[in-house]
């Protein structure tokens, strides 16, 4: 929009053009002609969540999916909270199969509210069956390299036991590619998938969906740029 509004200013000549274009781009964004397949794109491969195989040793890495302020106070984001119970889940499976079975929750506080995703999100996950002494919180990344590196760090250099990476579908593939950054070969476990259908007339659940699928492509290509920088 800000490029629509800059040509506007200086391409006096085509300012009916220009102006036409940008509203025809808000509908497609708000009806879902541009949304739903951008959704598709970004979700690609992962719009379907596959029972994972636990190991000896599993490790469940939530990640984190912000917070909203509510009038009880600071609450995950409605993705996060299927994060949360998607984690959850996955943690009573595996302690049912008798395996030794870790979380852990990896988010810091990047919107500035003033309390860790990781800290926000624990009372939630034991609240659920997850056991206190099981879960670890990682509360010092602000984004999903961060993540990564963070969780890698707390792991540390063995590579060998099971590690199940649980997000919504259109972050997975940006998560699964941080943490092989690090050596690590995730399974991925998909906690929600977004729908967007194309209509005529504009809803806000279609504008939220483009942007949010616009940056996880985004944010995806500027990962493969940076690693072919070696930044990362």
């Amino acid at each position: 929009m800000l490029l629509f509004f800059a040509l506007f200013a200086l391409w006096r000549r085509r300012r009916a053009q220009i102006a036409i274009a940008a509203a025809a781009l808000v509908w497609a964004c708000g009806a879902g002609w541009f949304a739903t397949p951008l959704l598709d794109l970004a979700q690609r491969g992962y719009d379907h969540t596959v029972a994972p195989a636990f190991g000896h040793e599993t490790t469940i890495v939530l990640m984190g999916g912000g917070t909203d302020r509510s009038g009880t106070g600071l609450v995950p984001k409605h993705d996060s909270m299927q994060r949360i119970a998607a984690t959850a889940a996955l943690y009573r499976q595996c302690r049912d199969t008798g395996a030794t079975c870790k979380v852990i929750l990896s988010g810091g506080d990047p919107q500035r509210h003033g309390q860790a995703e990781a800290d926000n999100y624990a009372p939630y996950v034991i609240a659920q069956g997850v056991d206190a002494r099981d879960l670890t919180r990682e509360s010092g990344s602000y984004n999903t390299y961060q993540n990564a590196r963070n969780v890698a760090a707390i792991l540390g250099p063995v590579h060998d036991n099971r590690l199940i990476v649980v997000t919504s579908a259109y972050h997975m593939r940006r998560s699964l590619r941080a943490f092989e950054a690090f050596g690590y070969a995730p399974q991925p476990y998909v906690s929600d998938v977004r729908r967007n259908d194309a209509t005529v007339f504009p809803h806000f659940r279609s504008f939220e969906n483009s942007e949010l699928a616009a940056h996880e492509l985004v944010g995806l290509a500027r990962f493969e740029v940076y690693r072919w920088l070696h930044l990362y």
